[in-house]
Order: structure tokens, then sequence, then C-alpha cells
């Protein structure tokens, strides 16, 4: 009898799968600015706005309602279905409800990956890790759909490596099949769907690696076969991605975005990441353990592995937005190799008290495991989340708990100014832009915006020489016929519209200056058809030059950084 109180009280009790789905949590209300980390970009107020015309017209977008700079152009909207659904949260909830989602979301992706990660070592080793990547890829945490990305990738790790242990179905269904099926959600929910295709694919080139290079004859059938399955299943997955409302156009597109140089010049996020970043030690630690990781597992001849670690991290070394990806990936393949190398370290020939330090953690190791596995309610984790929930929806929250756009950093002065003025062409930077589009829509369009894909190259460099105040700056603003401006006091252009008698200042206050033009220096609108299309997604600072200036004058920085 005392032992079933005791197995039935164990159940209420945390365990570390509890401790990583609130590991997000802790961090992000706790080291970050919580909700306004997550709307640290206001791309999610457009992608909430292009929701709201799809519910409005019953359409998907294949032409742009934002601008009046590239009237009705042509626009790939690849996440749809995300924006779909956050409209719908804001309608309900407002900000807050796709702050729930975003929250609910990273928890979701860090609890699959600890479970993941404890599968192929002790749960001691696999909660240090899940915190090394938590905390890393904490640098591009933000209310967009590419959170879906972070989720899917994990999941189809999962069905990698379940796979691979000889797990081939769920529910009798073959998971062959379930990939496929899945890269359809996936596809309309958010471009990153390629890194799936990506990540199957890599487990194929892995076994032909051991084709090529095992001294076996048994092995390299075994791997042969092994390989056509999942390079098969890689096209599967590919075919799958061409169910969009886009079609093909959907991969040109991506294949234009991937191999056009303008978003890592000039947008931050695509930028490599500063090692001086309060996260950079976090992703420098995770990079060496996989560096070592990678040489051990080639010893091994498990190309599959070391594969996976050498792409993910040069992916993460190229882009800062990369760098959760890689924390997904680098977080089981790093644990198993560090268990296997605690679990050898007794035998080896090192110092006598390092030997005993390691069979006592692994001891410990394998009790705490034991410990763990017990089943539990998870009682804490639904407590932990619906206080956040109670949190963000109460009706004077905590600072770190209000879900909106930062003040501080939005032109929110000048809304009313605007509002006023169904005249007014304005010119701003791309990321206010995207603010306008939120405050403004249906009636208010923009210059630019955060969708520097549908702008294209051309558009984009003028635009940047604009705030450069390049020598045509002018010439470039009357063809379009801008007669208002939007720029922080700091920035370049404002100092020399303040100097200029064709604009006078109509408004100032410590985040905007709002310039309005003589109504003789309106120029004759442009027709932007002659701009080629782009390649870029979701910019979060647009660099305008090589030194590294940002549009908002602040200095370069991702929004995940802590105060």
């Amino acid at each position: 009898m005392e032992a079933q109180k005791s197995q039935f009280a164990i159940k209420f009790l945390p365990s570390l799968t509890d401790f990583a789905f609130l590991l997000p949590i802790a961090f992000l209300f706790g080291r970050m600015e919580g909700a306004q980390t997550l709307l640290g970009d206001c791309d999610t107020g457009w992608h909430i706005r292009t929701g709201d015309w799809m519910v409005a017209n019953r359409l998907i977008p294949t032409h742009d309602f934002f601008s009046f700079s590239k009237p009705n152009g042509v626009w790939y909207a690849w996440e749809w279905l995300s924006d779909l659904l956050f409209a719908g949260l804001n309608h309900v909830g407002g900000l807050r409800a796709v702050v729930v989602l975003s929250v609910l979301l990273l928890c979701a992706t860090f609890t699959v990956l600890f479970r993941l990660t404890a599968r192929h070592s002790n749960r001691v080793v696999a909660i240090v890790i899940t915190v090394l990547a938590v905390v890393a890829s904490s640098i591009h945490w933000l209310a967009r759909p590419h959170l879906f990305t972070l989720l899917f990738l994990v999941l189809f790790f999962f069905v990698c490596q379940r796979v691979r242990e000889g797990c081939t179905t769920f529910a009798g269904i073959p998971y062959f099949v379930l990939l496929p099926a899945a890269t359809v959600l996936w596809t309309n929910l958010h471009g990153g769907f390629i890194i799936g295709i990506v990540l199957v694919g890599t487990y194929g080139a892995g076994e032909a690696l051991t084709v090529a290079f095992s001294p076996a004859a048994e092995t390299r059938r075994r791997a042969a076969r092994q390989a056509a399955a999942w390079i098969g299943t890689a096209f599967a997955c590919l075919a799958a991605s061409l169910v969009n409302p886009y079609g093909w156009r959907l991969h040109v597109h991506l294949f234009e975005y991937l191999r056009d140089p303008y978003a890592s010049q000039h947008i931050a996020e695509f930028l490599t990441i500063s090692f001086h970043h309060p996260m950079a030690i976090f992703f420098e630690a995770l990079l060496l353990l996989s560096a070592a990781a990678a040489f051990w597992y080639g010893s091994q001849g498990r190309f599959t592995e070391s594969l996976l670690l050498l792409l993910f991290g040069h992916a993460g070394l190229l882009a800062a937005r990369n760098i959760p990806l890689f924390a997904i990936v680098a977080a089981p393949l790093v644990a198993a190799a560090v268990h296997a190398w605690l679990m050898r370290l007794p035998d080896l020939q090192v110092a006598g008290w390092l030997r005993r330090a390691g069979a006592r953690f692994n001891e410990l190791a394998a009790e705490t495991t034991a410990t763990d596995a017990l089943p539990r309610w998870h009682v804490v984790s639904a407590a932990g989340f619906a206080m956040v929930v109670a949190l963000l929806f109460a009706p004077a929250p905590p600072k770190r708990f209000r879900a909106e756009f930062d003040t501080k950093s939005y032109p929110t002065g000048a809304i009313e100014i605007l509002r006023r003025d169904a005249s007014a062409r304005v010119f701003t930077n791309d990321e206010w832009g995207d603010y306008l589009i939120w405050r403004l829509y249906p009636k208010g369009k923009v210059f630019v915006d955060g969708r520097s894909d549908f702008y294209g190259d051309e558009f984009e460099n003028k635009y940047i020489d604009v705030l450069n105040v390049k020598y045509d700056w002018q010439k470039t603003l009357d063809s379009f016929g801008v007669n208002t401006i939007l720029m922080p006091p700091g920035a370049p252009l404002a100092g020399v519209l303040k100097e200029n008698s064709r604009w006078r200042n109509v408004y100032e206050d410590s985040v905007v200056v709002v310039f309005r033009s003589s109504p003789r220096a309106a120029g004759k609108q442009a027709s932007v058809a002659s701009f080629s299309g782009g390649t870029g997604r979701d910019r979060e600072v647009t660099i305008t030059s090589a030194s590294g200036q940002a549009i908002t004058g602040k200095t370069q920085q991702f929004r995940s950084e802590t105060q």
C-alpha cells in the first residue's frame, strides 16, 4: 500500500522533461524581455494583416496589397497558412494570443529535443546539452512563422533517428510515408520546409559514404538499400512540397533566395553572429563539442552524424538565423558522443581522481535517469504554462508579459498624423514599414517593408541609397511621389531633411521625426515594373552600409539580446 502511494505521489513531481518544457519560459521571461522579445520584430504585424486580407477576400495572395511603390506586384506569401493562424489568434485574443502560440511552439520544440537527446545519452547529459541548445537558439526567438520550422525540424529528426534504430512505422503507417505527408503541412506554414528535405537527404548521403568506404561487403549492401530508401524519401518530400498555392514557382523563388547575396550583405539576421553577442558563448561551446563529435563519429565510420554536424554547423556560422537549426540537430548527436566519452573515462589511462570522478558521475547519472524515467503527469509543466497565459491576459500584466510592440522602437506618436492624412505617401525604413502595415492596414500603404523578396535587389539598393543620402536621393523620392518621411532623430537622412527647404518638420518626439514636403515638391509616381524580383525574406534590421550601420540608427543587434 505504501509503495502504491509513493508511486502515485511521484506522478505529481517534476521531471527533467518538465524542466525542458519550462526552460524557454524561464529564459524568455527571466533573462530576456519576455513578450517584447518575441515581438521585437514587426514582421509579425504584416503576417497578421496578410491573414486578415485572406479572411476578408477568401483568397491566398498572389499580388501585393501593402505598398504604393509596387502596387499589385507579384508576391509569394510563403507562410500563408501561418498567417491565417496568426490572424485568427489575433482576432480572438490580440497579440497576447500570438505570443501564447509562440511560447507553446518553443516549449514543445525543446521538450521533443530533450526526449530525443535522452534516447542517446543519460538524462543528466541530455538536459545539460538541451540547456546549451535553448540558450544558443534564443538569438532568433521571434513570434514569426519560422518557429514552426524549429518544431518540424526536431520532429523530422526524431523520426529519422527512430528509423535508423529499426522502428519503421507509426500506428501501422510507414514513417517514409508520414514524412512526405508532413512536408505538405510544413511547406504551407513556412519556407523552411527545404531543411526537412535536406535532413532526410543527408541520411541518404551518409549511407552512400558507408557504401563507398566500408570494407565489409554485407555492410555495403545494407547501406546501399538504406541509402536508396532515404534518397527516395527525400525526393518524395520534394514532390510533396509542390502541394502549395504557387506550385514549382515557390521552389524557383527559394532557389533564387538561397543564391542571392543581398540578404547576407544587408540584413542583420542573415549575417554571421558577432562573437561578442551575449549568447555567442553558448553557440561556441556547442560548436566546439560538435567539431569533436564529428571527428569521433567519422573515425567510427558513422558518416551520417558527421555530415549532419558539419552541414548544420556551417549553416550556423553563415547566418545567425541558422543557429537554432544547428542547435537542434547538434544537441542529440553531441549528447550521445559526450555520454560515450564519459562511459569510457573510468577505463582510460588518466589520473586516478579523474577516473573515480567519471565513475561516480556515471553512477549518479544512471540513478537519475532511472528515477526520472518513472511516469509523471507533468502537472508542473501545465501549471507553469497556465501561469504564463494568465499573466499575459492579466488586466495590468508585468512589463515582460505585455504583448505589444515596443513604443521606444516604433513611431507610435506619428500614427494619428498619418491617419488624418489620406494623401500621405510615406517613406520610412523597412522595419517601420512593417509597423505602419500593422497600424494602418487596410487604408495605409507603404514604400517598403520587410518583404525584400518582393521588392527586389534593384529597388532595395535605391532605398538604401536614400537612407544613406546618396546624391540622387531626392530624385528617387520624387519619382515615387513621396510626400512624407518618417525617420529616427539620429538618422543621417533626418539631419539632411532638417536643413532642406523642400521639407518641413511637422512632428518630432524621442523616437521619430515626421517631415512633409511642400506641395510643389511632390514628383510623378513611378512604376516599378522594371525592378527585378528579390530573394530575401523576413528581414529584421537592414544594414545600410558595409560598416554595419542599421537603418534605425542603432548599432547592429538582434532582438533576443538581453539587457
